[in-house]
């Protein structure tokens, strides 16, 4: 189930943000982590079946557009197809807006085969 970020979580959300490879410097870590909780357009969500296991980060570009700008499973829980799962539910949740990948987040929504979805 996706789940809206809350301050509450910025431990775990941190954790699995962490996994990008782009985020594993502490401070664009920290700055990546400020962008998501103090801009609108910017929004984190994650993924709780028994405990929090992924994350999925967007930026709202305008009415119509939403790019993906990252997306994070803990290492035990991957190949499940829980990465698929989050973007096919953004796509629920979002189903008047486009998603698009960004340069990061391309070579995995093509990997799990969801780009031809989104599209």
């Amino acid at each position: 189930m996706l789940i809206r970020y809350k301050k509450t979580l910025e431990k775990i959300a941190m954790g699995l943000l962490s996994f990008m490879p782009n985020e594993k410097d502490l401070k664009k870590l920290q700055q990546t982590m400020k962008q998501y909780e103090s801009e609108d357009d910017w929004q984190l969500f994650l993924w709780k079946e028994e405990d929090i296991i992924g994350l999925i980060g967007v930026h709202f570009f305008d009415e119509s557009i939403i790019e993906i700008q990252h997306v994070s499973v803990n290492p035990s829980h991957r190949q499940q197809g829980i990465g698929k799962a989050m973007v096919k539910a953004l796509q629920e949740l979002y189903q008047d807006k486009e998603l698009r990948p960004n340069v990061d987040t391309a070579a995995f929504i093509e990997k799990c085969d969801v780009k031809k979805d989104i599209i």
